[in-house]
């Protein structure tokens, strides 16, 4: 997977991405923020709350099925049990991946999106491109993001809004029944929990 910048759904040089980087260097210059508090926030929200939270929510469904069914049913209530919620995450609604149908989320109006179980969103999250061509031609945007759909899966695509935020539950890889939660937590990545990428296969991991 390329980096966001490199992506085909990245944005343009005007990404408002830019400009808060501008006041960013503004705010230092002027002594008013501290460069290093920054990246330690940014750091918090990449690599603590999100997306690994997700992951670890991901692979205690595959594990735990009593947890599943109350993922399924009520998945604000099911996350806050691991400890995550708030930061627009409070109304949660997990969808999961079958052979049957795969799914896509995405936020047509503006970027509303999971903080708490999915960290920072990327940039091509918030892009028009992506929001745009996620809901007229969902295969075509999979296919850039290198997602093999099954012989006749059919893709279902979520709109995320200020009432509701998605997780998708990707499907869990074959031969990975002996790892541990926190083993199959490393195969789920940020991607596969937007339903822009799949669950790594354990080999891709070693």
């Amino acid at each position: 997977m390329p980096h966001d910048s490199d992506h085909p759904y990245s944005h343009l040089p005007s990404d408002p991405a830019l400009r808060v980087k501008a006041l960013e260097s503004v705010l230092v210059s002027k002594g008013l923020i501290d460069p290093e508090a920054v990246d330690a926030l940014i750091d918090l929200y990449e690599n603590e709350i999100g997306p690994r939270n997700g992951a670890r929510v991901v692979a205690r469904a595959w594990t735990d099925p009593a947890f599943k069914a109350r993922l399924m049913e009520d998945a604000t209530s099911a996350i806050a049990e691991l400890g995550f919620q708030g930061r627009q995450s409070e109304h949660m609604v997990a969808v999961e991946n079958t052979p049957e149908t795969h799914n896509l989320v995405v936020c047509t109006l503006c970027s509303c999106y999971p903080w708490a179980v999915l960290g920072i969103p990327p940039g091509w999250y918030k892009s028009d491109a992506y929001r745009a061509r996620a809901v007229r031609e969902p295969r075509a945007v999979l296919e850039d993001f290198g997602v093999s759909l099954l012989p006749g899966q059919s893709v279902r695509v979520w709109d995320s809004t200020a009432e509701v935020r998605y997780l998708v539950i990707p499907m869990r890889p074959e031969g990975t029944e002996q790892l541990s939660e926190d083993a199959l937590a490393d195969l789920v990545s940020r991607n596969a929990m937007i339903g822009t990428g799949l669950a790594a296969t354990a080999e891709r991991t070693t």
